[in-house]
């Protein structure tokens, strides 16, 4: 036996071919086997049957038709009477001429009935019944010169014999095939050679009775053909009934047979007495055995219709055979058929009983496969309801054999599937409660360490304390935003319905106040796309998710760039960092997992900002695609559909532009001032930490006095999370954000020495070359309109006239990264 290369036996490939068999085929094959061995064998049976009957009526048509050839036996017989009786009245005339009218008719009659015996049988003609009718014609020399002198008996004798011998010869019926089944041959056979013999001791005892020449020759030969026909009578009798052997042996009976055999005795007594010596003893031994030929013909007669009943008899034998075989057959056929229709259907019901129940198994374990699949395909961003633990159909016992005891084994394997379904989805439910009340619980904290440091904050004028304060304040807006991540991984969708539309400019600058290192972020605004409300808190977190993975992930000191611009319709946020970045096939692991919805326990940890992005996207139907920056480092391309923007908001002049070049793999140039455009967060709006620990944003408060020459330009700060993202040169009366702009201290947002060297070799300055005391005086303004619009609106309660505001460098409460 082969073996595989680990040694082990190889499976046989016949031996393996049936494993692979559908079982219905299986059952097919157990039923289709012996049916057919069975239909194979009936059918044989049948056709045997068929067969026997089609012989049995060709021998019928056979027996009948040997009745013309008994006659034409019987005719020749006759014919060879008056050969023997006119070659006797040529010996006993002395050379006169007898009359041969008597020998012509005999003639006339066997050549009419060899037309018979042709026409009897028709094409059926065996060839050697043919030949023998042939011989029959060819005796005609013989007639000639019987009718022409005298001729010895023992000349006649073998030819009229030969001739008849030829005839039966020619029907072949012990040697028929058809005939031998029911020994119908050998019966007819003997039956017609019998009568032949039993004719020819007539002639040959007539013969000798006319005192012939020969006479003591015709002795001899009706000694032989008595002989013969005792030989044939017997063999008659050995396959022929009873009662047809008792009409055979009416051939002995009668009152011409006892006439015969008187004679036959006396010729035995002294066969050299029965030669004549003269023609006068001839004649007078003629005479006297004319005187006794009626009881020859009378027992050829008698003879001949022994002869034909029997043929009668025999053909009705065979032809009940014929019909016999044939209703064998029909009934056979019959049997086979309502055999086979009860075969069938008994065979469909135990198919049916086996199959339909192996069916259902195999439909119930697909249902709980699909139902696992669903569970498995479920993910924890999914919007919908949880709709509980699936009801799965219990599968009906219908038997009580191994198979009921299999339906009845996987009952319990469903009903032990559904209660593990039903205690994960509990378990999930459970978890997903648990993170929703624990992200609330933190946002709650959150948003009141947010209030205390806010009352702290406006009551605090020491810069130093107020660093502190601020990295407290961006720390806790940080940890606001994961508990927002942590809600939505419950499930809790929460919109803010306090908020109005607001660019993605701002949404972006928002966005820069969650994260960590935000001074590394260089903004530049190609569009001025206004974001419709119900959008604007998930986009933020969105976006902070992508600029936290840009800023950790990228070296301390590469700028990580975002630019906002349009795509027809379409807005489009394209973060860009130049860190290690993916690998291809990272790339389209992520790509896929922020397409396709997946489970929160599937998903790994380090992923967890990326699952929170995809999670988004899906509920508002962003596109967010992860590439190569060019040179190293992830670009991530986030495309807002027009659904999602206020209409006529977007400017795609300047859109392509900025895309290009960032797929160009260059840094987009920085607008000229005065251009409109938002550049990016400078250097020195962005403190460093006291702590040593890299930037963070600062809260200072300044008193309402005027600038100082030597204050630098101000630069739009990044706004915390849960502000209002409107820039602060908007001339609004009353801010969305709910609480009163704050005023910082006057000079809170310049930096030491060291700290600016820092930052300058971080990311290059770009100074802007502004008034800085005019600037105060429009916020100055700015604020006093504020304040009096809170104190008419009464919504809010008035800070004192000497409270500090907010300085337009300070990026908002909350701001991080």
């Amino acid at each position: 036996m082969s073996t595989s290369e680990a040694g082990g036996p190889r499976p046989r490939r016949m031996r393996g071919h049936p494993d692979r068999w559908p079982f219905r085929h299986k059952l097919n094959l157990l039923v289709g086997v012996p049916l057919t061995v069975v239909a194979a064998l009936l059918a044989y049976l049948i056709a045997e049957q068929t067969a026997q009957s089609r012989e049995a009526a060709n021998a019928a048509r056979l027996v009948r038709q040997s009745v013309e050839v008994a006659k034409l036996v019987d005719r020749l017989a006759a014919e060879h009477q008056q050969a023997v009786l006119l070659s006797v009245r040529h010996e006993a005339a002395g050379g006169g001429d007898p009359s041969a009218d008597a020998y012509r008719a005999a003639q006339d009659r066997v050549d009419t009935q060899v037309k018979q015996v042709r026409d009897a049988f028709g094409d059926q003609l065996p060839e050697t019944e043919t030949q023998a009718l042939k011989n029959v014609e060819g005796l005609a020399g013989l007639r000639d010169t019987i009718e022409d002198g005298y001729l010895p008996a023992n000349n006649i004798d073998p030819a009229y014999t030969h001739a008849s011998g030829q005839l039966i010869d020619g029907l072949a019926l012990d040697r028929n095939p058809e005939l031998a089944t029911t020994f119908t041959g050998n019966l007819l056979d003997s039956l017609l050679r019998s009568a032949a013999a039993h004719s020819e001791f007539e002639t040959a005892v007539f013969s000798a009775s006319t005192g012939d020449s020969n006479a003591l020759i015709e002795v001899i030969s009706a000694i032989g053909a008595y002989d013969e026909y005792t030989h044939q009578a017997e063999r008659f009798t050995r396959f022929a009934t009873e009662a047809q052997a008792d009409t055979f042996a009416g051939i002995r009976y009668t009152t011409a047979q006892s006439t015969i055999s008187r004679q036959y005795a006396e010729l035995q007594i002294d066969p050299g007495a029965a030669q004549a010596g003269s023609p006068a003893e001839v004649r007078e031994s003629l005479d006297k055995a004319l005187e006794s030929y009626g009881a020859y013909r009378d027992q050829a007669k008698t003879r001949l219709s022994i002869t034909t009943s029997l043929i009668d008899q025999i053909a009705d034998r065979a032809e009940n055979a014929s019909e016999t075989a044939a209703w064998r057959a029909l009934l056979l056929l019959g049997a086979a058929l309502l055999g086979f229709a009860l075969w069938l259907v008994l065979a469909v019901l135990v198919r049916r009983s086996v199959v339909r129940p192996v069916v259902a198994l195999t439909g119930a374990a697909r249902q709980v496969a699909e139902v696992a699949r669903r569970e498995l395909a479920r993910v924890a961003d999914d919007d919908a309801e949880d709709e509980g633990p699936p009801r799965l159909r219990e599968m009906p016992v219908t038997a009580r054999d191994e198979i009921g005891e299999l339906a009845e084994t996987f009952n319990d394997v469903q009903t032990t599937a559904a209660a593990l379904l039903e205690r994960q989805v509990l378990s999930r439910r459970n978890v997903a409660e648990m993170f929703g009340n624990v992200g609330r619980r933190v946002s709650n904290l959150t948003s009141r360490q947010l209030l205390l440091i806010d009352a702290v904050e406006r009551g605090e004028t020491d810069p130093a304390l107020l660093e502190r304060l601020y990295s407290i304040d961006h720390i806790a807006v940080r940890l606001r935003r994961n508990a927002d991540s942590l809600m939505l991984l419950a499930g809790i969708h929460e919109a803010a319905l306090d908020t109005g539309p607001t660019s993605l400019t701002n949404v972006v600058r928002a966005a820069l106040g969650q994260i960590e290192g935000f001074q590394r972020v260089e903004l530049r605004a190609r569009s001025e796309a206004v974001l419709e409300p119900e959008v604007i808190g998930d986009l933020t977190l969105m976006v902070a998710e992508l600029l936290e993975n840009a800023v950790s992930f990228s070296p301390a000191d590469s700028p990580v760039e975002v630019t906002v611009a349009t795509d027809g319709d379409d807005a489009v946020i394209v973060v860009s960092d130049h860190g290690l970045g993916m690998t291809a096939e990272r790339l389209a692991e992520e790509n896929a997992r922020l397409v396709r919805r997946e489970r929160l326990d599937l998903v790994p940890t380090k992923v967890l900002g990326l699952f929170v992005v995809g999670t988004l996207a899906r509920r508002w139907g962003i596109a967010v695609t992860l590439s190569r920056t060019p040179g190293g480092g992830v670009t991530a391309e986030v495309t807002i559909p027009s659904a999602r923007l206020v209409t006529g908001s977007t400017t795609a002049t300047t859109s392509t532009p900025a895309l290009t070049a960032l797929a160009d793999g260059k840094r987009p140039d920085p607008e000229p001032s005065g251009s409109g455009s938002t550049g990016p967060v400078p250097a020195d709006a962005v403190p460093a930490d006291p702590d040593g620990s890299g930037p963070l944003p600062r809260r200072a408060k300044r008193p309402a006095t005027t600038a100082d020459a030597s204050t630098p330009a101000p630069t739009v700060p990044a706004p915390r999370s849960g502000d209002d993202p409107t820039p602060a040169s908007t001339p609004s009366p009353a801010p969305s954000s709910g609480r009163p702009l704050r005023r910082r201290v006057r000079g809170a947002t310049l930096r030491t020495a060291g700290q600016g060297d820092e930052r300058a070799a971080v990311v290059p300055e770009r100074p802007r070359i502004v008034d800085a005391d005019a600037v105060r005086d429009e916020l100055d303004a700015f604020e006093a309109a504020v304040e009096r619009a809170h104190r008419e609106s009464g919504a809010v309660p008035v800070p004192a006239p000497n409270s500090p505001t907010q300085h337009e460098n300070d990026p908002p409460e909350g701001a991080e990264q």
